[in-house]
């Protein structure tokens, strides 16, 4: 039975920073405050679609492997953000980077997705169904957010990570995982007025009501996510210590912070960047997986322990062997289209019609 190798990987950022100065401006808040809480010092706004920056981050991981996207199976994009819901925002990945031969679907387990999607995807190549899969993270959940909510507006930003994963003989890629869902209360993470197509994002029809009980979803994570991981490391006889490295969902730095506590892992075993991002839903773990290899901290055989939680209320972590292979065979120098607009411009609509919502109801 084959065995699933990561190859390649890659990731995209939007350039538009919004800092917390920035929030600062239009909200009720400071940096100390939104730091002491989160962790967070700011995140990308994205002027392009899903869809586009899952693509570019396909692009780099595929170049990264050494691969044409022709050579693609399959495409698996987690996303809670997609375009359009019909057709799905897979099927624009594949026609972007000509992928001409993979299956594609999309999957939303929300911040859980990219977690999911290299499950499913290391099934398939374990199966024999599939040898070479494509897995994305890719979410843009400032544009669903309300900005009357300090609470809430201040924790998330745009961007995506990608993993190419190829058939391999040697033992390597995903050995372990436990998904799960703590649905009971799933209402306590919702985006009740969504949407569901492309005008989300273009069209401002007042006030976005989201739904984000703080202290429940903490106590919900740390418990979904910790127990997730005390069951994959039992199904492969590890004891925390034999971790090489913790690449946690970037949700908050007091979730990453206990998790780290309950494992006792060191700062040095432990990936942590929320507090250029922010939570970037299921592109936080690839992301965060990106980084690690490009600061050389991933090594050939390393044990690599990721976990994360997301609405739904889904769960789930995962034990990855690494293969030998620790710098990209390529180099994909394309770019985003370059804006004008500061994340401030970029936001600013929604701000305005979140206030006028608000206004109109009092």
């Amino acid at each position: 039975m084959p065995y699933a190798n990561i190859t390649g990987w890659g990731k995209c950022l939007p350039p538009a920073i919004l800092s917390n100065q920035d929030l600062m401006t239009f909200l009720d808040t400071s940096d100390e405050w939104i730091q002491s809480r989160t962790g967070i010092k700011e995140r990308r706004i994205s002027h392009v679609s899903t869809a586009t920056l899952a693509s570019l981050a396909a692009k780099r991981a595929l170049a990264a492997a050494g691969l044409e996207a022709a050579e693609l199976d399959m495409i698996i994009l987690g996303t809670a953000c997609a375009d359009t819901l019909i057709p799905n925002a897979a099927s624009a990945v594949q026609q972007s980077i000509g992928a001409v031969n993979a299956a594609v679907f999309d999957l939303n387990a929300a911040c859980t997705g990219f977690v999911y999607g290299l499950s499913m995807a290391t099934g398939m190549i374990r199966s024999g169904a599939m040898k070479k899969v494509l897995v994305i993270g890719a979410d843009r959940i400032p544009y669903f957010l309300d900005y009357t909510l300090r609470d809430v507006c201040v924790l998330f930003g745009d961007g995506a990570g990608a993993v190419v994963l190829e058939a391999s003989d040697a033992e390597c890629g995903l050995l372990a995982e436990k998904l799960g869902c703590d649905s009971e209360d799933r209402d306590i993470l919702m985006a009740r007025d969504a949407g569901t197509i492309r005008e989300r994002f273009t069209e401002v029809d007042g006030f976005f009501d989201v739904n984000f009980e703080g202290p429940e979803i903490f106590k919900r994570a740390v418990r979904g996510m910790g127990g997730a991981i005390t069951n994959v490391l039992a199904k492969l006889s590890l004891e925390a210590e034999q971790i090489d490295l913790l690449v946690p969902h970037q949700a908050n730095i007091r979730i990453i912070e206990t998790l780290t506590k309950r494992l006792k892992a060191p700062p040095e075993k432990v990936v942590v960047n929320i507090e250029k991002y922010g939570n970037t839903s299921a592109a936080t773990v690839p992301i965060a997986l990106c980084e690690a290899l490009e600061a050389g901290r991933v090594k050939p055989g390393d044990r690599i322990l990721t976990a994360a939680f997301g609405a739904g209320l889904t769960w789930g972590a995962a034990v990855v062997k690494w293969g030998e292979r620790v710098t990209p065979v390529g180099v994909c120098d394309e770019e985003l289209p370059p804006s004008d607009k500061t994340a401030l411009d970029l936001l600013m609509p929604w701000v305005e019609g979140c206030r006028a919502a608000v206004a109109a109801k009092s």
